[in-house]
């Protein structure tokens, strides 16, 4: 099945361009005829250059200097990072809950329609494990947001290539790649999925003309990467 996205003029907003997901969500949207323009957000700019790509300096300390500039239709989330790479739980509750919850009320307040966020499998905020707890508040959160559409995708396992080592991952990749192929589509939501399925799906999400609160998984983010799904038509 081929779905097709009608041209527009629309404004995507991303933040976390500079990660493993947003770097092909990046791609996609600055290939995509659907958006007309693409601001994107970070500590500090991206080595790229494109006619519709707009970069912005922030101080995720103090995103309401930002506010009158998250403007625009759809909002893709995808930056986090890790409690090792943080160095303590306070600071990886601060950038994987409130500098996420804050962009999400600025947006909100300034109109956007949509937030498209990339969340983790087994986020639940009554979890006794940190990270899921943390990543399941800011999905309530989020979900308490007068957008039009909240798109939360929940990805196991992320497959490629990052700049920082990450060995405990590495064997979790191998390890679940061959659970994979023994047992196939029985890991559902547990599936380890590919980083630029995943960009795709948030993109395709963001076409969604249902609105209200949706959810992936793995499982349908491998199936969006497999299928024959055209983002630029």
């Amino acid at each position: 099945m081929k779905i097709k996205i009608k041209e527009g003029k629309k404004t995507a907003i991303l933040f976390g361009g500079s990660g493993l997901v947003g770097g092909y969500c990046l791609d996609l949207l600055l290939d995509s005829p659907i958006y007309e323009k693409v601001l994107c957000f970070g500590r500090s700019k991206l080595n790229r250059k494109h006619r519709k790509l707009e970069q912005f300096i922030v101080d995720f300390d103090n995103l309401a200097k930002a506010k009158n500039l998250i403007c625009g239709n759809d909002l893709f989330c995808t930056f986090g990072t890790t409690i090792k790479k943080a160095g303590s739980q306070e600071i990886f509750r601060k950038v994987d809950y409130e500098y996420p919850k804050e962009i999400a009320t600025i947006a909100s307040n300034n109109g956007v329609s949509q937030f498209i966020l990339v969340s983790s499998v087994g986020a639940d905020s009554k979890s006794k494990v940190f990270y899921s707890q943390v990543k399941g508040e800011l999905e309530d959160a989020i979900k308490k947001l007068p957008f039009w559409g909240i798109h939360i995708l929940r990805p196991s396992m992320l497959l490629g290539k990052r700049e920082e080592r990450r060995p405990l991952e590495k064997i979790g990749i191998i390890f679940f790649k061959g659970m994979d192929f023994l047992v196939g589509d029985l890991l559902g939501k547990y599936q380890p999925v590919k980083a630029e399925d995943v960009a795709k799906a948030m993109v395709m999400e963001a076409q969604n003309l249902e609105g209200g609160i949706n959810r992936l998984t793995s499982d349908a983010m491998v199936e969006i990467g497999k299928g024959e799904r055209d983002l630029l038509e």
